[in-house]
């Protein structure tokens, strides 16, 4: 896009706007300007009313009329789904909001990651080592998820699977197994028994499951997700 079409697009949308706010009462434009602030982060109802100072009554009705123009919408806030959280009907929530990439409408999809942890775990095994730069490669080239999946969705399941036991993370040699993989580099491989004479250890931490857990960014000591809830965290303490 030109400078002269991206001038062009923003004067257009300051005459949207200014139209919009017309139309809208004192309230409702206090309301719908703090929002709009908020881009795809939002705001919950509770901060609204502490940032505006206006009445609860004013506040609930605004609301809902700013909704019925299609101006803002509810979203579900993946950190605290009891609260009304809401942002402009133009922005999508972030992932901070929405918990991520696994996450449908407020809530974990639990059977596209366990498809997803089946079909990677599967290539493993018939893989000597993986990478996830490969995996994902792999993926890709054949097909075999009907929608795109990233590098971190690729990453944070095998983190998964090595919580879940069934793979090792390790850093590659150079050698033997490793030789296409360059020395230091970040792989994985299916849990052998015993263990494989020569094969990278471990370092003291990685048994520790936050160190590759892929929500450690929404854990906190009261959260959704939290040491008090985390079964992963449980088994290492009883270990």
């Amino acid at each position: 896009m030109s400078r002269l079409q991206g001038s062009s697009s923003s004067l257009k949308r300051k005459r949207e706007l200014a139209l919009v706010s017309d139309t809208l009462t004192d309230g409702e434009r206090v309301l719908y300007n703090l929002i709009l602030s908020k881009r795809d982060m939002g705001i919950w109802s509770g901060d609204m009313k502490r940032e505006t100072n206006l009445p609860d009554n004013v506040v609930k009705k605004s609301l809902k009329l700013l909704q019925s123009k299609g101006l803002i919408k509810e979203v579900v806030n993946i950190q605290n789904k009891a609260r009304k959280h809401y942002m402009a009907a133009q922005f999508e929530p972030s992932k901070e909001i929405t918990g991520g990439d696994w996450y449908s409408e407020g809530n974990l999809d639990k059977e596209l990651i366990n498809a997803v942890k089946s079909v990677c775990l599967n290539y493993i095994s018939r893989q000597k080592v993986v990478t996830c730069d490969g995996v994902l490669e792999w993926s890709r080239k054949s097909g075999v998820f009907t929608a795109e999946v990233s590098n971190q969705q690729i990453e944070e399941i095998l983190r998964t699977l090595v919580l879940d036991d069934e793979i090792i993370e390790v850093k590659s040699t150079g050698y033997g197994d490793f030789e296409n993989v360059p020395v230091g580099r970040v792989c994985y491989k299916c849990k052998s028994k015993g263990g494989v004479r020569g094969e990278p250890k471990d370092g003291a931490m990685s048994s520790i499951p936050c160190g590759v857990c892929p929500r450690i960014n929404f854990c906190s000591p009261d959260g959704i997700v939290s040491p008090r809830t985390c079964v992963y965290y449980q088994k290492w303490l009883d270990f």
